[in-house]
């Protein structure tokens, strides 16, 4: 298994919350990006790609249909994404991706959660050197797919020689350099490759282990910011409970 693959197993539950915040912080990443790149899927990769995100969530098509045809009316909100870092209790770090229409709000908020918990919110960058910044792709495995062959092809775009593999699901997933998410996202499709996720993430570097009691304080800490609709994703360098046993 690839060194990302147990962490982003563990934490996907947690990421995403329940299905009805799950659709909310889609629909805002659909508003930003049929503002940036049009409303026709098939002219707007970010879109098409948001849409595979969506159908991977069980997102209901007619949800998606809305949520294009918000984005495109003149009284929708203007989202900026922002990210909040810093440390929560036991020093584990902590990374908050956010889409907000107000960020005086946003901020406060977040900033609550910290201080709940005894923790200190970061500047930004401070803790860039406990992640890595990767853009990730999963698309479903061929049949008599050369896996070498392919990855060798795709570094030319950015992409990393490590990869996992769902048997169950036959898919691949890929990592890269956030910069080249766009030439992947192209190459992929250019190949005939069904896309069914894709993203941005934080994979820590550095795992901290944790006892039991600190991981279930940390996971309410994670859990309170997930509460807020501006948050879309939290990551944490704690090491996933699978990983600690």
């Amino acid at each position: 298994m690839g060194r990302a693959f147990e962490y982003r197993k563990a934490t996907k539950m947690k990421r995403w919350g329940h299905m009805a915040r799950t659709f909310t912080k889609l629909g805002k990443q659909i508003a930003i990006a049929v503002k940036a790149g049009g409303p026709e899927p098939e002219n707007n990769p970010t879109l098409r790609a948001l849409i595979a995100n969506c159908k991977r969530e069980n997102m209901p098509k007619d949800n998606i249909e809305r949520a294009i045809k918000n984005a495109m009316g003149k009284d929708q909100s203007e989202y900026k994404e922002v990210t909040y870092e810093g440390y929560g209790p036991h020093g584990v770090a902590v990374f908050v991706d956010t889409l907000t229409d107000n960020t005086t709000r946003t901020v406060a908020d977040v900033r609550s959660i910290f201080n709940k918990f005894n923790g200190n919110m970061g500047t930004t960058g401070s803790l860039s050197f406990l992640f890595d910044h990767k853009s990730v792709f999963t698309f479903k495995k061929k049949d008599g797919l050369d896996m070498d062959e392919m990855i060798l092809d795709l570094i030319d775009y950015g992409v990393e020689d490590e990869y996992d593999e769902d048997e169950e699901a036959n898919e691949i997933t890929i990592y890269g350099d956030p910069k080249s998410f766009g030439d992947i996202q192209k190459h992929l499709e250019a190949e005939g490759f069904e896309v069914t996720g894709a993203e941005f993430t934080y994979i820590p570097n550095d795992l901290k282990d944790v006892t039991a009691e600190e991981r279930e304080t940390i996971d309410k800490m994670v859990e309170r910011l997930e509460e807020f609709d501006d948050v879309q994703t939290v990551y944490t360098n704690m090491k996933p409970e699978e990983a600690s046993e």
